[in-house]
C-alpha cells in the first residue's frame, strides 16, 4: 500500500512549455527585410524557420537530479546538475539565448521555451555561488 507521504516527498518533474517567440519574430522580420536585402531576408527566414521546427520538437525537462532535453519524445542529452558551474539568461528585457556551463564543457540554447519558468527551475534545482 503506498501512502500519500511517500509519494509526495518525489519532486515533479517539469518540462518547459515551448515559445515560440523568436522564430516568428525572425521570419517576420524577413519579410519587410526582403524588400531592402533580398540576399539577407533568405537566411534570416530560413534560420526563423530552423528555429520553429526545433521549437516543435526540442522539450526541456528538470528532474531531481538532471536536466533532460528530448526531442520528439526521445531523450537526447543528460546535464546533471551537480556538474554545472554557471548558468545565465542572457538579454533580460527579451530573453533571446540560455547559457550554462559544465565542469568540462559550455552551452548555448536559443530561448525556444518559456524564458520566466526556466528561471524559475535553475534558482530552484540548481545551487551556485554567484
Amino acid at each position: 500500500m503506498t501512502t500519500t507521504s511517500e509519494t509526495s516527498q518525489l519532486p515533479p518533474i517539469v518540462e518547459l512549455p515551448p515559445s515560440y517567440v523568436i522564430p516568428v519574430v525572425l521570419v517576420l522580420s524577413s519579410i519587410p527585410l526582403f524588400l531592402i536585402l533580398k540576399w539577407v531576408a533568405l537566411p534570416v527566414s530560413l534560420f526563423g524557420l530552423f528555429l520553429a521546427i526545433q521549437t516543435a520538437t526540442i522539450r526541456l525537462q528538470f528532474t531531481p537530479t538532471d536536466l533532460d532535453i528530448y526531442r520528439s519524445g526521445k531523450m537526447i542529452r543528460r546535464f546533471p546538475y551537480r556538474e554545472w558551474t554557471n548558468w545565465e539568461i542572457f538579454w533580460s528585457p527579451i530573453p533571446i539565448l540560455f547559457y550554462f556551463r559544465e565542469v568540462n564543457s559550455i552551452h548555448f540554447l536559443p530561448m525556444l521555451f518559456n524564458a520566466g519558468m526556466l528561471r524559475s527551475c535553475l534558482e530552484e534545482k540548481i545551487t551556485i555561488n554567484r
